[in-house]
């Protein structure tokens, strides 16, 4: 068959200031189908230009969506214009897994394939082919009869070494930028699955609590076709958590300073992992980690205690101290505004955040995500289900102790009370200089563009992220 998969533009700053990746997701399941036989066609509206309504879709038999919450108001759009030329519309990802049932109630979309969609999209298609029926599939969920039939849930990929590698070859690479110290960067999954189950994180629902990992073969070849047949220099691992099999990823440490590879790399990791295995973190560091994506959260323990983190604020000077000794970057996550929280708590982070001075800090106002225990405990109290205000600044849940308005206040006196600071502004200007050249130059972009963007100087403001999230498509 053939088949077209789209990936939906996203309504976050973060695409803006260089970080296009890859849709991981989407090439997985585009390998998968590729290796089923079948003929696979991706467009990336996150890059691509063009409008998503002259798209050729009457040539496709089936067109497949792939969308979180942000994302997914864009995501019906493409849904609509391809069933409007004749296409079967599929929809996969994690807004739709959890909220099925309002996907098809769009009209548009004919399946939805629930969590992950390898296997279960090849199955489908092929079910779809032999004109079969989709009621003996798992994972499936559609509108027979005016109801909604939902499959029983499929069981979770155990060998993820027989996935066939990302087909990164049907993303045109030089549209995506994201680099590491200056360097091009590829992004790899070595596992799946996180025991953690934080209340406002859905990855446990999604991929499962029990943590399956891909064996140390299997991501040196992955790393090696990067490296060796790819020439990317970078890497970004983006398993929630890359330490939580320590001897394993000692292993895949080891294989990169054997091989003798210039990789530079980063990851996602917890500060008890750096505290409990200081040896674990230089090693990681003479391998080429340089930077680390740690959720610090918050500086208040009932808000992390409510959210089932996991986690002492305690620890996070001692941790901050394991990386930076072992010249690792931090890049620090706070979130502002949990259940509960007065102003003076959100401050208290904000203050936190300064003092722990990570090299990078972002701030997210606490958002419940479709799947998650925070979502069914808040989701009567939402101020919205507009969903591209889901994207992480921006007040969703009607707290007990603030009013929407002053949140979002606090929320963006949270990057100037970090960011205004002397030494930080010199840190972060040859950055955002290069960052900024090297988009706004490039082929494609015009001068009178870069010169935009200066008059657009309080970018950081209430009003650009809403207007980038209705221009966004």
């Amino acid at each position: 068959m053939k088949i077209l998969l789209a990936n939906p533009p996203a309504s976050s700053l973060y695409h803006r200031v260089g970080l296009r990746l890859i849709p991981l997701g989407l090439a997985y399941v585009a390998a998968a189908l590729r290796q089923g036989g079948h003929d696979v066609r991706v467009i990336d509206f996150e890059v691509e230009k063009g409008d998503h309504r002259k798209l050729p879709y009457a040539e496709y038999d089936v067109v497949g969506v792939g969308s979180d919450t942000t994302r997914w108001p864009a995501a019906v759009k493409i849904a609509e214009a391809a069933k409007a030329a004749g296409a079967t519309v599929v929809a996969g990802g994690p807004h739709v897994s959890f909220l099925d049932d309002e996907a098809l109630a769009t009209g548009a979309v004919d399946y939805v394939v629930r969590s992950e969609g390898e296997y279960a999209t090849l199955d489908l298609v092929n079910c779809l082919e032999a004109k079969g029926d989709p009621a003996a599939l798992a994972g499936v969920s559609f509108v027979r009869g005016g109801k909604v039939v939902r499959t029983p849930a499929r069981a979770f990929i155990e060998d993820l070494d027989a996935l066939p590698h990302p087909a990164r070859d049907l993303f045109p690479r030089r549209r995506y930028r994201a680099t590491l110290e200056r360097r091009e960067l590829a992004s790899v999954v070595t596992s799946r699955g996180c025991p953690s189950n934080c209340d406002f994180c859905s990855c446990s629902t999604f991929s499962g609590q029990k943590l399956r990992c891909r064996s140390v073969e299997s991501v040196m070849d992955e790393l090696e076709r990067l490296y060796v047949h790819d020439g990317y220099r970078a890497v970004c691992f983006f398993d929630d958590n890359l330490t939580l099999n320590a001897a394993r990823t000692e292993r895949i440490c080891e294989e990169i300073i054997k091989r003798k590879w210039d990789l530079k790399w980063w990851a996602f990791s917890r500060t008890d992992t750096a505290l409990k295995r200081p040896d674990l973190i230089k090693l990681m560091a003479r391998a080429g980690l340089r930077k680390v994506f740690v959720g610090f959260e918050s500086a208040n323990q009932e808000s992390l205690d409510s959210s089932n983190k996991k986690a002492s604020v305690e620890t996070s000077f001692k941790a901050m101290e394991v990386f930076h000794k072992n010249s690792v970057k931090v890049w620090g996550a706070f979130m502002l505004g949990f259940d509960g929280e007065t102003e003076e708590m959100v401050n208290n982070t904000v203050r936190f955040a300064v003092r722990l001075n990570p090299d990078i800090a972002q701030f997210s106002l606490v958002t419940p995500y479709p799947g998650t225990r925070l979502f069914k405990r808040v989701e009567g109290r939402l101020l919205s289900r507009d969903w591209r205000r889901f994207w992480g600044g921006m007040p969703t849940i009607d707290l007990p102790n603030m009013r929407p308005e002053r949140l979002q206040k606090l929320f963006w006196k949270a990057y100037t009370s970090f960011y205004l600071r002397p030494g930080v502004i010199l840190r972060w200007v040859p950055y955002f200089t290069f960052v900024s050249l090297r988009y706004y130059l490039e082929p494609g972009n015009t001068l009178k563009r870069f010169m935009a963007l200066g008059r657009r100087g309080k970018a950081l403001s209430s009003q650009l992220v809403p207007k980038m999230q209705r221009d966004a498509f």
